[in-house]
């Protein structure tokens, strides 16, 4: 029923799918072929008793094959799951491939050796940053210039036939309530944003106003509030000279500000002084007699 030998002879000599000649050699394409090579040792069809290694999903199985299952294709193959550490699985081979020939249990474990390396080095290139070079068909860059154009024109035909309707509707060639399945509510929101870019190109024309504020204010209620101060102070101590001492005060204040404080500190001094002078006027001259009485040898001040 299994005989290696005739198997070999035909895949060999007459056709095999899987072998592909070349100048150095002879190759075999088969996923379960242990070397890659097409010789007798390492063919997995003209050999019912074989094992190999395979990856699944970064998962390596160690695959067996024996005689007594060549009759069960969906059986033919044993798989057994491999650990990630490289010392485990070569101790996982030699526990299940015991009896096996040493030569394949060898090639078995080179298949491994080989395998690891590879992962190894591909997890050290995912994580470099590498630039990724992608070529785009001519056909497609065409066909999407063709797309890009034709979706520009409906565009444009679109906003071309809503602003002629729009027209229309303003000038009342069409009347709201004989159009049925116009949105009413888009039109209105139209006509809200027209005028409201109306109403903001009437204020971006007009000229701004020219408004006066004035200015200093805090400092000016400051300064009264220590003039104020200051006014109590000295009609405390009894000294009537205002003249005299707002001078003086301003003088010192003079030189202890800027020079434009002070100016302005002079002017309020000059209107304060100013003020003082206009409620003098405005009362009445006092008159003082002097009464002298040589019984009681005192003098009375009447004040008329």
């Amino acid at each position: 029923m299994q005989h290696d030998e005739v198997i070999w002879q035909v895949i060999r000599h007459n056709h095999c799918s899987f072998m592909a000649k070349i100048t150095t050699g002879n190759f075999c394409r088969n996923p379960y072929n242990v070397t890659g090579v097409c010789n007798r040792s390492s063919c997995p069809l003209a050999n019912s008793r074989y094992a190999t290694i395979r990856e699944d999903n970064g998962v390596f199985y160690l695959y067996m094959k024996t005689i007594e299952r060549a009759h069960l294709m969906k059986d033919l193959w044993e798989r057994v799951k491999l650990p990630r550490n490289y010392e485990k699985a070569l101790e996982v081979i030699d526990k299940h491939l015991m009896y096996w020939p040493k030569l394949l249990i060898h090639k078995i474990k080179q298949r491994l050796t080989k395998m690891t390396q590879m992962r190894i080095r591909m997890r050290k290139l995912a994580l470099k940053t590498r630039e990724k070079i992608m070529t785009t068909p001519r056909k497609e860059k065409k066909r999407e210039a063709r797309r890009e154009e034709k979706a520009e024109k409906a565009a444009l035909l679109e906003k071309a036939i809503e602003k002629e309707l729009l027209e229309r509707l303003q000038k009342g060639v069409y009347k709201q309530s004989d159009i049925y399945n116009y949105p009413l509510e888009e039109y209105n929101k139209v006509l809200d944003m027209e005028k409201l870019q109306a109403a903001d190109a009437e204020e971006d024309e007009e000229e701004p106003e020219i408004e006066y504020v004035e200015g200093y204010d805090e400092l000016e209620e400051e300064e009264d509030m220590e003039d104020f101060g200051g006014l109590e102070t000295l009609k405390s101590q009894g000294d009537y000279d205002d003249d005299e001492n707002d001078a003086s005060a301003d003088d010192e204040e003079a030189e202890a500000v800027d020079p434009s404080i002070a100016k302005r500190k002079m002017a309020l001094a000059s209107k304060r002084l100013e003020k003082k002078a206009l409620d003098s006027k405005s009362k009445k001259p006092r008159v003082i007699v002097e009464v002298e009485r040589e019984d009681a040898g005192e003098r009375q001040r009447v004040v008329q």
